[in-house]
């Protein structure tokens, strides 16, 4: 395999010094420290003090070792200065890497599957989470922090025009329905909010039990091609052009746009909203006091039988060429980070999927989705997603540069381009980007 940096990085970037060993000062008879190195992505205040303290937790319960905690900045940052550290010699021992980056870590040659550190349960992972970083039969990764989108409904305008309370569009032509007579009847805000995103595609490409690359979804073999212009895309693209023709769809008019969607629909700008499940403790923040919140399962193409959603977030990857004694140590400190009792207090915190089946149990048994009926609906379309190649996910070394295509594509359709003539573009594009990836391997 041929591993070419500009592959990799798409800028230079500073790597500090990392890794084991350090300087540490021993008295005579204590034994060196050894030090596990942590990169992650979280940049806030609230996430990054919580992987410290479970950090420090762990460190207290394994004096000879110590888990040292850094973030690198964004999804993309921290896995290109893992790579990049790698070829100084001094990666660290875990990477958190974003979902679609999982082909990318797997190809860069520098990680090894988790599966290999000796045995351990994956049996209470959440299926449709842990099948996402499962590859050839092997679990790569260890699940950490994962989400979904769901749909987040003012449930004030739905009465206002004229629906039940409860009521959820499950269809495309729910959503048009709704808000076109919502529309008629004057109410204010009557428009449907997501930021545009590569993501919430291969969702909906998901629900229809569709691949968004070839080759089983680039299970079955490396990907060698997209489906955007597939029927399955077309269902999507032609749902953006209705929206957008009889002015029914808003958004901030930036690409990923997470905060500024989420402001739309806190403001009552749009009575229907898709977003991350991690959002969901923000948002409900943000309109209390304001409208009822509801929440449903995300609306789907006509004529599909729901599939389910692809996990969003990421997981941890361990790099080689450390130690042995190192290694089980690094695994040992994220399978503690994510046991039972601490995906709830995460769960709690960042509103995060807990990846345990056991820490959602945990969770009924304390009530605490009796405070929050919301909170369930997004857990139940997660365990009712089937677990199929279109629901793991597609794996592609380019999906990153596919989600902007794809982002560029809907654009343009919102602005009246032809939907076919758009997505073959999009296609064009991301074989093209895909075809250049794949001759280094």
């Amino acid at each position: 395999m041929k591993r070419v940096l500009s592959l990799f990085a798409l800028a230079v970037l500073s790597v500090g010094m990392v890794c084991a060993g350090g300087n540490q000062e021993t008295s005579q008879t204590e034994k060196p420290v050894k030090e596990i190195y942590f990169w992650h992505a979280f940049g806030d205040a609230a996430r990054s003090q919580w992987i410290e303290d479970r950090a420090d937790e762990f460190n207290a319960g394994h004096p000879g070792y110590k888990v040292v905690v850094e973030a690198k900045g964004s999804y993309r940052d921290t896995l290109q200065a893992a790579i990049l550290a790698d070829k100084q010699g001094s990666a660290p021992h875990l990477v958190q890497v974003f979902e679609v980056g999982s082909q990318l870590a797997y190809d860069s040659g520098i990680f090894m599957p988790v599966g290999e550190i000796g045995s351990f349960d994956t049996s209470d992972y959440i299926k449709p989470v842990l099948n996402y970083y499962t590859i050839n039969d092997t679990v790569n990764s260890i699940p950490f922090n994962s989400s979904s989108p769901v749909l987040y409904i003012n449930k004030d305008k739905i009465v206002e025009a004229g629906y039940p309370a409860d009521y959820v569009p499950a269809t495309f032509s729910d959503v048009i329905k709704l808000l076109e007579t919502a529309k008629a009847k004057g109410v204010e805000g009557a428009k449907f909010s997501m930021c545009l995103h590569g993501w919430y595609f291969e969702q909906w490409m998901s629900e229809q039990n569709a691949m968004l690359v070839n080759n089983g979804n680039g299970r079955d073999a490396r990907a060698t091609e997209t489906n955007l212009n597939s029927p399955a895309g077309m269902k999507i693209g032609n749902f953006m052009a209705e929206l957008a023709k009889n002015d029914l769809y808003t958004y901030s008019g930036k690409f990923e746009d997470w905060n500024g969607s989420d402001a739309i629909f806190e403001e009552g700008k749009a009575m229907i909203h898709i977003t991350s499940t991690a959002d969901l403790g923000n948002i409900s923040k943000a309109v209390e006091g304001k409208f009822k919140l509801g929440v449903g399962f995300i609306p789907i193409p006509d004529g599909a039988t729901r599939n389910g959603t692809v996990i969003g977030g990421a997981s941890v990857w361990v790099t080689k060429n450390h130690p042995e004694d190192e290694l089980t140590a690094a695994r040992d400190f994220v399978l503690f980070m994510t046991n039972t009792e601490n995906m709830v207090s995460w769960h709690k915190l960042t509103g995060y999927y807990p990846v345990r089946n056991s820490s959602v149990e945990a969770l009924k048994q304390e009530g605490w989705f009796d405070s929050d009926a919301n909170q369930i609906v997004a857990f139940n379309q997660l365990l009712q997603t089937k677990s199929n190649k279109a629901s793991a996910g597609a794996l592609a070394g380019t999906l990153t540069d596919n989600r902007t295509i794809i982002e560029t594509s809907l654009q343009k359709i919102l602005q009246g381009a032809d939907v076919k003539s758009a997505l073959d573009e999009a296609k064009i594009l991301s074989d093209t980007k895909l075809k250049e990836y794949n001759a280094n391997f």
